[in-house]
């Protein structure tokens, strides 16, 4: 958490409020939010940027400024909130980015698991992802043929961000669901039928998601409202939406993993 459809809904409600903002100070209050450059580098480099575009890849978000990228993972328990700069600051503050008109872009996390790069090239970051769900590049034909070369568990390749980028543990859940597939199941049995619908299932539930701009089943994000219409996540003993067979949970590459035993088999 959070994953692609809560991501994108940060940047939908950011991008409205930054663009056009120049970064007049930055307060790291965390050394170790910043993965690079070096904190002095970063003051050095950031202050006078001026705010271009907010976009995302995969979970990332993508701050184009006026000679760099910066980009913000959020990880477990990130958030961003934009605020007066007259407004006092919080204990789990780490990067705190004053703007022109007397506001503030805040970047709290509780855990610390969050990340914050300054690049001039966002590639160094992100050449290794995957193909974004929605962009061109991602065809049933090769999903397919993706699959069957990694030779895995579905479900921790539908996790792994070099394979695809910006599923996460619910969404992963909900598409499997919806394209009837096991999370165990091999990558390489899926047959091409099972690819075409895998690829609409997660094309599906992210539209879904954003739609409904996230799920918030935590303190660390709020707002969103698709968690009400989970198929299987987070629904253990409760019946299949499809079936009514009762949803059970499963470890899979040691993440909780919800399934409908009579929806989704294994080969």
């Amino acid at each position: 958490m959070p994953e692609l459809p809560e991501v994108e809904t940060f940047v939908r409600q950011l991008k409205p409020a930054l663009v056009g903002k120049t970064i007049l100070s930055a307060d790291l209050r965390w050394n170790r939010t910043l993965a690079a450059p070096a904190p002095q580098k970063f003051r050095e480099q950031i202050v006078g940027q001026k705010i271009k575009d907010v976009s995302r890849r995969a979970k990332y978000l993508v701050f184009q400024l006026s000679s760099f990228q910066l980009l913000i993972h959020l990880r477990m328990s990130g958030d961003l909130l934009i605020k007066n700069s007259t407004i006092g600051l919080e204990k789990h503050d780490r990067l705190v980015l004053k703007l022109s008109g007397n506001k503030s872009l805040i970047f709290n996390d509780t855990r610390k698991f969050g990340r914050v790069w300054l690049t001039a090239n966002q590639e160094d970051v992100l050449g290794k992802l995957g193909p974004e769900p929605f962009s061109k590049e991602f065809t049933p034909q090769w999903l397919h043929t993706a699959l069957h070369t990694r030779k895995r568990q579905l479900k921790p390749l539908l996790l792994d961000q070099t394979f695809l980028a910006g599923l996460g543990n619910i969404y992963t859940d909900e598409a499997l669901h919806m394209a009837k597939l096991h999370p165990v199941a091999a990558s390489d049995s899926v047959t091409a039928q099972q690819a075409e619908a895998l690829h609409e299932a997660i094309r599906k539930v992210l539209k879904a998601g954003i739609r409904r701009n996230g799920a918030s089943i935590d303190w660390a994000y709020r707002g969103g409202q698709f968690q009400n219409y989970f198929r299987v996540y987070d629904r253990e003993g409760t019946a299949c939406p499809v079936c009514g067979t009762e949803i059970r949970k499963l470890i899979v590459g040691q993440r909780g993993t919800h399934v409908c035993p009579n929806c989704q088999t294994v080969r």
